[in-house]
This record gives structure tokens, sequence and C-alpha cells, in this order.
């Protein structure tokens, strides 16, 4: 993670959850720092006011106020580029599914161990999303119950194979690697590939590739 320590917020209405989480965190050597938040309101108010801006959020879905839902739909609106893990124990696949189309990065139930937390934050900061295997065949299994005729027809022969390499967790710079790119044009490709699929980042994306059968799985 090129050494650089990270500050995260952690979202939560419980505050000995919190409290918790935080002690959790503490024991991560790549974060220096924490903050914490009681509901969507207390969130966006941190990310307005503290400087520089915090690399991630840790976020529950049921808060009063302004839920977790909500608030995502916010922090995309005006910070489009933070990552966002939710930790819920709401696991019904419509729920999930409908987060990661408002864009979230990852998605983690509060029964997770620390080791998963601690590999979650990190691929979330290095390649953008992480979801666990369990998550991600309820995903599966959702969009394969209502997957359609494929309608990929503005997508180049280039786009797809990024769209595919993408699925596979490259990062920019081994996609240039590996299609014999520069890293600034593979990121020309990815932007084009979030405008024409209506995907806000590449989890979005990775849900557009599994629906209309780009990749396989």
């Amino acid at each position: 993670m090129e050494n650089k320590k990270l500050s995260i917020i952690i979202t939560d209405d419980h505050n000995l959850f919190r409290k918790g989480m935080a002690s959790i965190l503490e024991d991560f050597d790549f974060i220096e720092n924490i903050y914490e938040a009681g509901n969507g309101y207390e969130l966006l108010s941190l990310l307005d006011n503290t400087h520089p801006i915090p690399d991630l959020v840790l976020l529950d879905l049921q808060m009063p106020e302004m839920d977790g839902m909500e608030a995502t739909q916010k922090i995309r609106e005006k910070f489009p580029d933070m990552k966002i893990i939710i930790l819920t124990m709401q696991d019904d696949e419509q729920i999930i599914l409908h987060m990661i189309q408002q864009g979230v990065n990852g998605y983690l139930m509060k029964n997770a161990d620390p080791d998963e937390l601690e590999k979650a934050i990190k691929k979330v900061i290095q390649k953008d999303l992480y979801f666990p295997e369990d998550i991600s065949k309820l995903v599966i299994g959702s969009l394969n119950k209502k997957r359609k005729t494929p309608i990929i027809t503005e997508l180049t022969k280039r786009e797809i194979k990024v769209l595919e390499l993408v699925c596979k967790e490259y990062t920019a710079t081994e996609i240039a690697e590996e299609l014999n790119l520069s890293p600034r044009t593979v990121e020309g490709y990815r932007t084009k590939l979030l405008e024409k699929t209506g995907a806000k980042n590449l989890a979005g994306l990775v849900v557009f590739a599994l629906k209309n059968e780009i990749v396989k799985v």
C-alpha cells in the first residue's frame, strides 16, 4: 500500500460497536487516524470538515436520521472517489445488489473476523473492490435469475478486454502491462466504460459484466 497510512471513518449508531471496531483497527499498522460517526449526517459533516479527507468509510445500513443507503447516495454525489465498505447484518441479496449498483466498494457482514476486515480494507484501497465469497455467490445467483439477452452493442473489443481484466481485479498498471498500453490510456478506457455502462465504480462494472455475460462464473 505504498507505505501510506490510512484514515478511516466508522459509521454506526451503536457506540459500543464503534469503540470495538476502533480497537480492532488500531491493531492494523497501516491505519493512522480513526474517526467515528453515529449516522449519515455526522458522517457527511466529518467528510466536509476533515482535512485531508479520510480514505475510507466503514458504513452501517440501519441508522437513525440518515441511514447508510441515503448516506451512500450523498457521498457518491459529493465525494465520488470515496471508498465505501458496507459493514452490516443485512444479508438480503436485493439490498446487497442495490448497494453495489449505488457504488459501494465492498460489503461485509458484522460477524466477519478481523483478518477478513483487514483483507477487505487493503483490497478496496489497492484494487477498488472486495466482496467475500458468500456475498459474491448471492449477487451472482440474483443476476442469474434476472439475466436477459446481453446488450453489449456499444463496447469495442478493446473495452471488453479491459473490462474482463477489471473483473479479474487487475489494477490499471497491470492492465497496461497486459495490453501493452500506458496506464493513462487504460484509465481512459475505464472512464469510458463507466460512462457507457452507467456504473459508478469498478464494482458496478463487475456487476454489469456478470449481468451481460461478458465474464463467466
